[in-house]
């Protein structure tokens, strides 16, 4: 059995933080959706500018792997 202190029990909050006009799940619908996270080596990330150059040379290279995957199943 634990001792019993008399210490009251310091605040889990400092004095200065206000969530009196919080909204309770306020961004849960867009964290509900997700997001797929990839973190790129060093070297690759230097090969792009920003995420859109990396989606779009991701869906260049999936139409070239599309079209491929045709020419091989037609044989």
């Amino acid at each position: 059995m634990k001792k019993l202190t008399d210490k009251a029990a310091e605040p889990a909050l400092r004095a200065e933080y206000d969530f009196s006009r919080g909204v309770r799940g306020k961004y849960a619908q867009r964290y509900a959706q997700g997001t797929n996270g990839v973190v790129l080596e060093a070297d690759v990330a230097k090969l792009f500018p920003n995420a859109g150059a990396v989606n779009n040379s991701l869906r260049a290279l999936g139409g070239i792997n599309r079209r491929q995957n045709k020419v091989l199943a037609g044989k």
